[in-house]
């Protein structure tokens, strides 16, 4: 298997955690995103919508999304569960990673690809609904704080892939300038830990 990626990137990072967390060690392709590799026609015969990560099979099969390549190795890896235990456990971990995909993720890549100039040029600009996506982000990192006020992780009281889809989304706040509040102490703390994971910080 071949993992074509790059690591700076959230959708990507978020697979890279999920293989250290993991232990699955498999080799990567680095795409230029800045230099338009995803736009070449050998990368867009891999996958259509010209977007990293996607894992090619020994097959010469691909498969795109961060989520489905972490559900694929979750399949063949079970062990540490980062989707769940049971189907309770598993649902719950699915309410919590799609709420830190809309809520975290989706706001703060709204605001950095409306507000960038690395993206005049590559998408429609609206500064508006960046300032929007701005605004609603600490909004609900707010939220998110209290929800953190009584347990380690964002789903519970283990490490799971929502834990990684919010950490991804709140690492890339840095480049629109989007900081967690200083009165946000809880998601503070977890987000210090998290970042503290070798998965992480290696």
């Amino acid at each position: 298997m071949k993992l074509f990626t790059t690591k700076i990137a959230p959708n990507p990072r978020r697979v890279h955690i999920f293989l250290a967390e993991k232990g699955i060690e498999i080799e990567s392709v680095e795409i230029d995103l800045a230099g338009k590799g995803n736009l070449s026609a050998d990368f867009i015969a891999k996958n259509p919508l010209a977007r990293v990560p996607v894992l090619e099979f020994d097959d010469g099969t691909y498969l795109a999304e961060s989520v489905a390549i972490c559900r694929y190795f979750e399949e063949i890896q079970p062990e540490p569960p980062l989707f769940g235990t049971d189907a309770r456990d598993r649902a719950v971990v699915e309410m919590w990673n799609r709420r830190m995909e809309s809520e975290i993720l989706g706001q703060i890549s709204g605001c950095f690809r409306h507000s960038h100039p690395y993206w005049e040029g590559r998408i429609t600009q609206v500064p508006d609904f960046g300032e929007l996506c701005r605004a609603t982000v600490l909004e609900r990192m707010a939220w998110l704080n209290g929800e953190m006020a009584n347990r380690e992780f964002i789903a519970g009281d283990r490490f799971t892939v929502a834990d990684i889809t919010a950490f991804c989304g709140i690492a890339l706040g840095r480049i629109p300038k989007i900081r967690i509040p200083e009165d946000c102490g809880n998601l503070q703390r977890w987000y210090d830990a998290v970042g503290a994971r070798p998965s992480v910080a290696g």
